[in-house]
């Protein structure tokens, strides 16, 4: 199997690409640890995934705390032994205000959870992967906001931006020690928080499917198997990478 024997780390997967990403990796043999904020799911997750034949570890925490980044890591090695990746895919947009109407409690949760999130994971998930000196795979989960500006609230456009330039650092800098670290740069995809934001800016819509070639948004599913192969050793000449997986929309 693509992903047997490997303990991955897994944030937000209390729904969407998270929890099909949980699926994913367990039904490839992986062991999974499953962060989020809503416990609830987490377990009902953990329990569907343990009635297919695999392992899931559920360890709830909001990524945008140290603490409870720290918590997650360290029952992962305690669990299973060692981290061998971690898929950063927590996730918050704002949208429907022009930037000077954004106010600061918005842009806050944004960059609390989309920049500093994966800024406490890497702290955190690199040191686990290097203390035996195997290494590991991260992925963390941009956008197509990370590389343009297609509409998405500054704050979020600005985080994603984020995200790619700390997976670049990362990459250079651990590269030499096996740890290899890329990102998604995800089009859209039918999701909780898309259903959110669409409630909000329903016009949005048709934009972000007609800026994709394939005139679509993703399923879930769909992003979790580009994240499964990064997480690979099959990708084990791929880190740094930007990897657009948005149905033609930064091509075209």
């Amino acid at each position: 199997m693509l992903l047997d024997g490997k303990t991955i780390m897994i944030t937000g997967c209390s729904s969407g690409i998270g929890a099909a990403a949980a699926r994913l990796f367990a039904a490839e043999g992986a062991n999974v640890v499953l962060m989020a904020r809503r416990e609830e799911r987490l377990r009902a997750l953990a329990q569907e995934i343990a009635d297919e034949g695999s392992e899931a570890l559920v360890a709830a925490g909001d990524v945008s705390r140290t603490d409870d980044v720290d918590r997650a890591v360290t029952a992962a090695v305690e669990r299973f032994g060692r981290l061998d990746a971690a898929f950063n895919n927590a996730g918050w947009a704002s949208v429907g205000r022009l930037l000077h109407e954004t106010d600061d409690a918005d842009f806050d949760r944004v960059m609390d959870v989309n920049v500093r999130g994966v800024w406490n994971c890497l702290r955190r998930q690199i040191p686990a992967m290097l203390a035996d000196g195997r290494g590991g795979s991260i992925v963390n989960v941009s956008s197509v906001a990370g590389v343009q500006a297609p509409g998405s609230g500054a704050p979020y456009v600005a985080a994603k931006h984020a995200v790619l330039g700390l997976t670049r650092a990362a990459a250079a800098e651990y590269g030499e020690r096996g740890v290899r670290v890329n990102a998604l740069v995800m089009g859209s995809v039918r999701t909780e928080l898309m259903d959110q934001v669409l409630d909000k800016a329903p016009e949005l819509e048709h934009a972000f499917v007609h800026r994709s070639v394939q005139k679509r948004m993703a399923a879930p599913r769909e992003a979790a198997e580009a994240a499964a192969w990064l997480c690979s050793d099959r990708a084990s000449f791929v880190t740094g990478a930007a990897m657009a997986v948005d149905g033609g929309w930064t091509a075209a």
